[in-house]
């Protein structure tokens, strides 16, 4: 019985922010009553924002706990898949509940994939090679990956936020129902045969000589964690579920910014971005210091492929259903900014060793995109 007693002690106070974020989630459903009026006030709005913005990405950082251990147990590269999916996951439901509540949002799906695109191969990608850089001066890793993630990547970016731009079916940036159902389609199915590729054919592209050795010899990654898989599981579904639902939260006070300061539009995909991608990427420049340069690539190129592949299907399925506008072509800056950041990319994963030369320049071109942002 006391060993029982210990154990919940311990679930408690290791699972602590899952209890935040419910309780968060009540007071804010709750509390509608009360919070409307209150939008009218810029320091109410801030709060409301500040508050839910700092539990979802408290929860967020549990979420990537329980997927990294389970990653660990599976390793590379299916523990990455895992690790990158429950993330991608958790930032296209977001998208997805935003952007069918409220006021209409057809550029928040955009804004929000051409943030991923910008966080991740500029800011955290370019904190990853400069950190990695600075520490172990240069580094390897298995250039058929970052190939095999770039050669999807250019495609799914430019059909999808590019192309729009260039269809005469439609006014606009837009595409036609067809259209959108043919770019579905498309994503699922090259997103698939690429999970296939990365997994089954062709498992040793996305390991470091040394981890496809161990691969290769049978060796099993030893588990750090008492706690089984099936408890890491179950947590993981416990977490995403208020956080997707506070996310749906997000909505009115995003909406209220924009309004009451004259916020950027694009501001809204930026921080919806900014607190998925944060907690894995931290990991993602955790594993470039201690020179585990692959990870940082399966983890970082992985969750934009996922993000572009998943996000780009169910948005088009939110907008088909609802019937809300969707735009998914970007402005001419920002396109300057996307073809600049693939080019720059496909370059710097042309090299079989990196340094920290290639994370400043990406860190600049984050630089330049966050500028735009706020100033274009």
């Amino acid at each position: 019985m006391s060993k029982v007693k210990s154990a919940f002690r311990e679930t408690l106070r290791r699972e602590w922010p899952l209890g935040l974020a419910v309780i968060t989630l009540t007071a804010a459903l709750l509390g509608k009553p009360w919070i409307a009026p209150a939008l009218g006030r810029p320091a109410a709005i801030i709060s409301l924002l500040a508050v839910l913005c700092g539990v979802i990405l408290i929860a967020a950082v549990a979420i990537v706990r329980h997927a990294e251990e389970l990653a660990h147990r599976l390793g590379e590269p299916a523990g990455t898949l895992l690790l990158t999916l429950a993330i991608t996951g958790l930032e296209v439901a977001m998208v997805a509940f935003v952007m069918a509540t409220g006021e209409e949002k057809p550029t928040l799906a955009r804004d929000t994939m051409f943030a991923v695109v910008m966080l991740v191969f500029n800011g955290f990608m370019g904190l990853a090679l400069l950190a990695g850089g600075l520490r172990h001066r240069e580094q390897s890793y298995n250039l058929q990956s970052a190939n095999a993630f770039l050669v999807m990547i250019l495609p799914l970016t430019v059909l999808g936020l590019v192309l729009p731009n260039f269809t005469r079916e439609t006014a606009g940036p837009t595409l036609s129902r067809f259209q959108m159902i043919f770019l579905s389609i498309m994503s699922v199915v090259i997103y698939a045969i690429f999970l296939y590729i990365q997994n089954r054919r062709h498992r040793g592209y996305f390991m470091a000589p040394e981890e496809a050795a161990a691969h290769a010899a049978n060796a099993r990654p030893e588990q750090q964690s008492s706690r089984s898989t099936t408890y890491h599981t179950i947590m993981l579904v416990l977490y995403g579920l208020p956080l997707v639902l506070l996310a749906k939260q997000m909505a009115v006070p995003l909406d209220a910014i924009v309004i009451k300061f004259r916020a950027p539009v694009a501001l809204g995909g930026f921080i919806m971005a900014l607190l998925v991608l944060t907690p894995e990427s931290i990991a993602a420049i955790q594993a470039a210091l201690h020179d585990r340069l692959q990870r940082s690539v399966n983890i970082l190129l992985g969750s934009v492929l996922a993000s572009i592949g998943l996000t780009i299907p169910l948005v088009i399925a939110v907008s088909l259903v609802t019937g809300r506008r969707l735009v998914l072509g970007l402005d001419p800056a920002e396109m300057v900014m996307l073809v600049l950041t693939l080019v720059t990319s496909m370059l710097t994963f042309s090299l079989p060793r990196t340094n920290l030369l290639l994370g400043c320049v990406h860190l600049l071109l984050f630089g330049a995109y966050f500028m735009l942002i706020f100033d274009q």
